[in-house]
């Protein structure tokens, strides 16, 4: 019935809108029902109550936001229950989701509850309806159904029959759904100034006359004038039957993508001609669509559907037909890699990565509730789909960018959380004063840890502009500004300041004037150092990789030598990466990319005619540290993990400030920061985990000169909760020293497992418990040994795994340690309480169990005679005992009785066994008396019956001609038979098996004597053969059919013919004799003909004909050949 609703649905829509108009829907024929492919009903899951709060009945008003919650309690769950939110039978509101629905889902870990949320922003008319939620967890599930009515507003409002036509939702075209139901809603009138009377314009139009339907529809406003007539005339031609369609076609079917549907009428005459035909195309039978013709009943299988098949259907009889609707369901799309929270600083790139179940789904992508697609997302995102994976990426990442990101398909969502951090920017290398004398060079060089920063200089506070002597350049991380040819003018504060951040690095430029005063006598040379005289080593600090210069002014008259050394070693003027340099009074040391090994005491040594002065200067080097070693997680809780780790071997000559965290799951690659401050301790206790995924960790050490290289991963881990506490422990034996245990696992596993568990015991009354198993116990029992006999003791359990202990389950009720006396009792096998047959040769093995404590004493007879036969093996355990025979011989059958006893108490059993074999050959086989066509046969039994009754005998002759024995007698059970209908003239010779329960004995009894069946006066008459005229003109048995081939396919077409003699075949296309072409191959086998046709072309189409002859006459056939390109077919 809701489907002939949206059928009237389109069909009434202009009708309506019209005020005047009173429209009565009646159905004519028999409710329409939607059929199924794959319905199976029973294959739910059991229906339980999970929801805690669910969702009411409402009636909303037109243009409000209307919402509803629904909570289910997750406590009694073993994994996250699947919420679906449904309009009627199946439609999946979530791959509607969009401005116009929202869905919201948050977790309570304290309850354990979930609640689900879902919104419809500003109701429409399209929305009233039947809704239902289902919530499914494993073997669990719940539902709820919900109605939703639509009222109007209370202002008074305009009836647009196009807002029916409106789809719900802001997010253009193809969001939500059409409303075409708001043209069935009642809709509210204006108040006429006087009362009209409603108008059935159908029985109008039904008693009108043909040429007045146009007035009619105009006085009425009326504009589908085609709709209403294809409408009337089904109307007035549904009473009719068919006489053609016993049964016709249902008016709609649905089947699920992938699989097959079959459509079946069934006609009045089952000779009646019939075509398939879909969407007004007729069908052709191929391995998509199979035709099936049984009885009256006409078939038609589409198997494997697709979204092309999603059609109208049709099956034509003559001139009647009858027609149906297919709906193919697309299958829902899951996700099967979820998103992963990120967290980054600004500027960076972020990438979110989904995968799915299917290639060429969509995937909806969300922003705290707002759409991202690529109309409104512009430059800053992009979207990326690669297989199954959908993947945005967010090229600079910024402080509005944090929020909630969502992943949305047809049958499931995904989100993830971005946080952005500000970055803040780091000083590598700062600005250095500089003393420099005129026409030198002036160079403040500095580097900051970000490429993109850009800077202003300031000399006194006012802005360097550049010129041709002050240049200003910026590559990379470095900022440089060079003065050429230094001038008086130049010395003051020189301060570089980053744009953007409040910061600035400063630093002085001195000007030297040089004063030469002419002294006519000789000066001792000097070094000039800013702390020479105090005693005191001199202490420069380089960073590893940067370059060292160090100017040492030097006076003297004469000009002193100067001499450089670390150690014993001199260092030489030379080029090289550590060198020295002498520019008049000055000499600079120099090291280029400083290295660890150039740390140590440099010594400089001046000398000239009038004295000598010595300086000594250490030089540092520091670097940045070592990465830090022994990473490793210590313990995990149910979402976090405590990570240690070791200082790094080398701090890098500055002392650690801290350490820098980065975690990752295990099959991923991309790391996620923990920590931006630098955190001072070697344990971290990382949060925010899920349990079950696999995590590694890696620490960067932090000092004064920067960031280590990462340490080693850790290895993986596993946030994870401690177990529940094992169930239903109790006591299953107790012995005088030993007692038993048995145990169910714990109600709550987690993604952890379990290790094993731990058994402990102590005497009541006392709090010290001791551990009964050295190793942990894979099993659910155990044997507690070695307990003191007659104490009173506590039993409990503990399960264990990586997480820890669970809560022990402990035995309310203390045990004794006593053996408990129990009668013994054998538990005889059912299958052994009648006899045992078994061949010769066979194996016999019985296992029969019993019971009784202390352990009884077993004792095994043999047709009441102790067992001694070493042939007979027996073993006995506590709880069983075995027999057995390796290969069993006739002697080894009879009774054999099994004792069990303890003290004066004992219980037997007794097991009979028969070894048998095939019997012997019957002995004095013999014919004692012949009359006829019939002998008389007897034998006496055989020796030997195989240890078991004789079941029968077969008995089989054999003439002297042909020496071949045949059976005439089975399971003959007398020792005698009468053998008929033997040939006369033959001599007969007769053979005999005895037969039991093994089968024939391998050697018969072979008679004695023959019998022969003497020869009569009888005479017999033969008649004369006559020859049959077999000659008959050719007929063809089988005619050619029409053919439709793609070219370049090999192709044939064949037919059958008879008639005798064999008559010539002649192939004809188009008339023409085909002959001496080999690209045609003709073959006739048994007068099936058969036209062979290699790789034909689009000139090779015609008509063919097959035309046999001989000397009664004549008969062909002929086909049309049809060849088509295969562009062609890719076009269809």
């Amino acid at each position: 019935m809701n489907f002939q609703k949206q059928i009237f649905k389109g069909l009434l829509g202009p009708f309506v809108s019209c005020p005047r108009v009173s429209i009565s829907l009646k159905c004519y024929d028999s409710p329409c029902v939607i059929h199924s492919a794959d319905e199976a009903p029973g294959e739910n899951p059991e229906a339980t109550g999970l929801f805690v709060l669910r969702p009411e009945s409402v009636t909303a008003t037109k243009g409000k936001d209307i919402t509803f919650v629904a909570k289910v309690d997750s406590s009694s769950l073993t994994r996250k229950p699947a919420m679906k939110w449904l309009k009627g039978k199946w439609l999946d509101l979530i791959s509607k989701a969009g401005k116009h629905l929202q869905f919201k889902e948050t977790y309570d870990r304290n309850t354990k509850i979930y609640t689900y949320e879902m919104s419809i922003i500003k109701v429409v008319d399209g929305d009233a309806g039947g809704y239902r939620c289902e919530v499914t967890s494993k073997d669990k599930c719940d539902s709820c159904a919900f109605e939703v009515s639509v009222q109007a507003a209370q202002e008074d409002q305009q009836d647009n029959i196009l807002e029916a036509f409106k789809r719900s939702g802001d997010a253009g075209e193809d969001a939500g759904e059409l409303d075409f139901s708001a043209l069935l809603k009642k809709r509210k009138e204006k108040k006429p100034e006087g009362p009209k009377e409603e108008v059935d314009v159908w029985e109008i139009l039904k008693a009108a006359k043909p040429c007045d339907y146009e007035k009619i529809a105009f006085q009425y406003g009326i504009t589908d004038l085609r709709g209403m007539l294809k409408m009337l005339k089904k109307m007035k031609g549904e009473p009719k039957k068919s006489d053609v369609f016993l049964s016709k076609l249902d008016p709609a079917y649905s089947v699920d993508h992938g699989r097959k549907i079959q459509l079946t009428v069934e006609l009045a005459d089952p000779n009646a001609p019939i075509k398939w035909l879909k969407n007004g195309q007729e069908i052709k039978p191929s391995a998509k669509y199979v035709f099936e013709n049984v009885g009256n009943k006409r078939t038609l299988t589409i198997n494997k559907c697709n979204l092309s098949d999603d059609a109208a259907y049709e099956c034509v009889v003559g001139e009647e037909k009858s027609s149906t609707e297919v709906f193919v369901k697309e299958p829902p799309v899951t996700i099967t890699k979820l998103l992963d929270d990120v967290h980054t600083v600004e500027g960076e790139k972020v990438v979110f990565e989904v995968e799915v179940s299917e290639e060429g789904a969509s995937v909806k992508w969300m922003k705290d509730g707002d759409e991202l697609n690529r109309d409104t997302a512009g430059s800053k995102y992009r979207f990326k789909k690669d297989g199954k994976k959908h993947i945005l990426i967010i090229n600079e990442a910024t402080r509005e960018d944090i929020g909630t990101y969502y992943a949305f398909t047809s049958g499931g969502e995904s989100k993830a959380e971005l946080e952005v951090e500000e970055k803040e920017l780091e000083v590598l290398q700062s600005i250095a004063d500089l003393t420099l004398k005129a026409a030198e060079q002036a160079v403040f060089k500095c580097e900051v840890s970000d490429e993109k920063v850009t800077g202003k200089w300031f000399k006194d506070g006012v802005e360097v502009e550049a010129s041709d002597r002050i240049k200003i350049s910026h590559i990379g991380r470095t900022h440089k500004l060079t003065i050429d040819e230094v001038k008086p003018s130049d010395a003051g504060d020189y301060t570089f300041v980053p744009d953007g951040y409040a910061l600035s690095l400063s630093a002085k430029l001195n000007f030297l004037e040089i004063k030469i005063d002419y002294v006519p006598r000789q000066d001792p040379p000097k070094i000039h150092l800013d702390t020479s005289g105090s005693g005191n080593k001199n202490v420069i600090t380089v960073v590893a990789g940067n370059k060292l210069r160090f100017d040492v002014e030097v006076t003297g008259e004469p000009a002193p030598t100067v001499c450089w050394s670390k150690g014993e070693q001199v260092v030489c003027e030379a080029e090289g990466r550590v060198r020295v340099e002498t520019r008049e009074t000055l000499s600079s040391f120099v090291i280029e990319g400083a290295e660890r090994a150039d740390e140590g005491l440099y010594t400089i040594t001046v000398a000239n005619p009038a004295g000598e002065d010595k300086a000594e200067i250490f030089v540092r080097i520091v670097d940045v540290p070592n990465p830090p070693e022994n990473v490793k997680c210590t313990s995990v809780g149910e979402d976090s993990a405590t990570v240690t780790w070791d200082p790094p071997s080398f701090d890098g000559g500055v002392p650690i400030k801290g350490y820098l965290m980065e975690r990752k799951k295990a099959p991923s690659g991309r790391w996620t920061k923990l920590n931006f401050d630098a955190y001072e301790a070697t344990t971290y206790e990382a949060k925010r985990m899920i349990e079950g995924v696999l995590y590694e960790m890696r620490v960067f050490a932090v000092n004064g000169i920067g960031i280590s290289q990462p340490s080693a991963s850790s290895q993986p881990f596993m946030p994870i909760a401690p177990t529940g506490e094992p169930t239903h422990l109790l006591v299953d034996d107790v012995t005088d020293t030993t007692c038993a245990l048995k145990w169910r696992p714990p109600e709550k596993i987690g993604a952890g497992g379990i290790d094993g568990y731990i058994i402990e015991y102590c005497i009541e009354g006392s709090d010290q418990w001791v551990q009964a198993n050295e190793e942990l116990v894979t099993k659910n029992q155990y044997r507690v040994k070695g307990l003191p006999v007659g104490e009173k003791m506590l039993f409990r359990v503990v399960a264990v795994n990586v997480a820890g202990r669970s809560p022990p389950a402990t035995l309310f009720q203390a045990v004794t340690i006593r053996e408990i006396m129990e009668n013994p009792k054998i538990r005889l096998p059912r299958s052994l309480r009648a006899k045992m047959i078994t061949l010769v040769g066979e194996k016999v093995n019985l296992v029969i169990p019993f019971q009784g404590k202390p352990r009884p004493v077993v004792t095994w007879f043999k047709d009441d005679v102790l067992l001694e036969d070493k042939s007979i093996g027996i073993r006995t355990s506590e709880v069983d005992t075995i027999l057995f025979i390796r290969s069993a011989a006739r002697s080894h059958s009879g009774k054999y009785t099994l004792s069990v006893q303890i003290e004066n108490v004992s219980d037997s059993a007794d097991i009979y066994i028969q070894v048998v074999e095939k019997p012997g050959p019957p002995i004095s086989v013999v014919v004692t008396d012949v009359w006829g066509f019939n002998a008389a046969l007897e034998w006496k039994p055989p020796k030997d019956d195989g240890n078991c009754e004789i079941l029968g005998y077969t008995v089989q002759k054999s003439d002297k001609k042909t020496e071949d024995w045949f059976t005439i007698y089975e399971h003959n059970r007398r020792p005698n038979c009468t053998v008929s209908d033997l040939v006369m003239g033959n001599e007969y010779s007769f053979r005999v098996f005895s037969e039991n329960i093994c089968g024939l004995s391998e050697v018969p009894g072979i008679s004695k004597n023959t019998a022969v069946i003497t020869k009569t006066g009888l005479l017999h008459k033969t008649t004369p053969f006559q020859e049959k005229d077999l000659s008959s003109s050719p007929k063809f048995t089988a005619p050619l059919l029409d053919r439709s081939v793609i070219a370049g396919y090999t192709a044939a077409i064949s037919c059958a013919v008879r008639g005798n003699p064999k008559p010539k075949i002649i192939w004809m296309k188009n008339n023409m004799i085909i002959e001496g072409d080999p690209k045609f191959l003709m073959q006739n086998n048994q007068g099936v003909l058969t036209l062979n046709i290699r790789k034909p072309g689009l000139f090779d189409g015609g008509r063919y004909s097959c035309k046999a002859v001989n000397a009664f006459g004549e008969d062909s056939v002929e086909c049309k050949l049809e060849v088509r390109a295969l562009q062609d077919q890719a076009k269809k």
